[in-house]
């Protein structure tokens, strides 16, 4: 089928149209693509092709230099984008330039600057507290309801979907152990998460204020933080994730940029505790988003968690994450945390899904408690679109290989 003519429908259509950064076939080239239907548009060349003066930003090998050009260049180029592949008139200079998906090789999107992790849903730490401090008056930490927690992880281990996932090493000490072993984790699980990707810095010293959210950050992808949960017990206490987290976190190969998402924006779950100024989003614009993520295991579903039900919004986390002065850079990354539900059937990790692993999930392809060499994680998307349609959010796959 033709590039533009996209069934009425797809949930990659002109309404969507996300950025990724892909290489055509034959070549190790890298530039900056954006996706329609089941093909790849060579943006730079169709910016030159048409005279735009956003050529300069589009055609590179990377998104930064159009996450950093802001807000106003990201909606016009969004507008030139989507008038290229609906106007008939374009059709005859375009239509060359697209690749089938099939054939193209995608890459990681943006230079990751730094990435920085949330614990943004109740009901994944709710599970958790019930899980780990069964005996606490709550199940939540003092803070939670608060401040948005999180921690810094490591961006130089940030990975395009497709990448496989070297099961970590580690130590790890379980209760009954005298003493901690070194070895392979066993307990290896995924987080289904959402990751959001900062395009204008910020000034070292200056808050960035609620208000400010859309003025810096560009889009947002599908996230996995993959999680070494018996490295991670062993070593969180007192400082929190290190090596548990560390080795690999998967994003998709296609950012979706906030103007695709408007039809998508939900207020928050309704607050229980009085906030602080700087995160109080009382008379703020709408934070939430409506984002129907589902996870598969070795093509099996095995959970849907939903993206509204997120307590502490990504403008919230933001404004957290500057408040003390540290400042954003182009291509910042910083994940919403696992996205999990109120039920069995929306829980956004393996730690959840089987409770800690009493509870093994019963798979067509044997049970599963944990993550086992060779099995393959698949998060996919969509949010409500205009007019009804769906809006896409690329997937993010990742393969478990061993220890190496």
């Amino acid at each position: 089928m033709p590039p533009f003519d996209v069934p009425e429908g797809d949930p990659f259509g002109p309404h969507n149209l996300p950025y990724g950064v892909f290489s055509p076939p034959g070549s190790s080239e890298r530039t900056v693509g954006v996706r329609l239907g089941d093909h790849v548009l060579d943006a730079g060349a169709a910016a030159h092709a048409l005279g735009s003066p956003y050529a300069s930003l589009l055609a590179r090998p990377t998104l930064g230099p159009l996450l950093a050009a802001g807000r106003t260049a990201w909606s016009d180029v969004r507008r030139a984008l989507t008038a290229w592949v609906t106007v008939p008139a374009h059709r005859e200079t375009v239509e060359p330039l697209f690749h089938p998906l099939s054939e193209v090789t995608l890459h990681l999107p943006f230079e990751v600057a730094d990435y920085v992790d949330f614990y943004a849903s109740e009901n994944h730490a709710r599970n958790v507290g019930r899980m780990f401090r069964p005996d606490a008056p709550d199940s939540l930490t003092p803070n939670w309801k608060h401040l948005p927690i999180g921690y810094h992880g490591r961006s130089g281990t940030v990975v395009v979907s497709g990448t496989d996932v070297v099961r970590p090493s580690g130590q790890r000490k379980a209760p009954t152990d005298p003493a901690p072993v070194f070895g392979p984790s066993v307990r290896l699980d995924i987080e289904a998460e959402v990751g959001f990707v900062v395009g204008v810095p910020s000034e070292l010293g200056r808050p960035v204020p609620l208000s400010d959210f859309r003025d810096h950050v560009f889009g947002l992808c599908l996230l996995n933080d993959w999680s070494a949960r018996d490295v991670q017990a062993w070593e969180y206490v007192p400082l929190g994730p290190f090596l548990g987290k560390s080795f690999t976190t998967s994003v998709s190969a296609w950012i979706t940029p906030l103007d695709a998402l408007e039809e998508a924006r939900v207020a928050p779950p309704e607050r229980t505790h009085d906030l602080l100024p700087y995160l109080d989003d009382t008379h703020e614009e709408p934070g939430g988003y409506d984002l129907r993520i589902t996870v598969t295991l070795n093509g099996h579903v095995v959970s849907e968690p939903p993206f509204s039900t997120m307590y502490w919004t990504a403008a919230q986390q933001l404004a957290h994450m500057t408040v003390n002065g540290a400042s954003l850079r182009t291509g910042d990354l910083y994940g919403s945390g696992t996205v999990s539900g109120p039920t069995e059937r929306e829980r956004g990790s393996l730690l959840e899904l089987t409770w800690n692993g009493r509870d093994p999930l019963e798979l067509p392809d044997g049970k599963r408690t944990f993550l086992e060499d060779g099995d393959v994680v698949t998060l996919s998307a969509w949010a409500p679109g205009p007019d009804g349609v769906r809006v896409g959010l690329g997937e993010v796959t990742g393969r478990v290989v061993p220890t190496a």
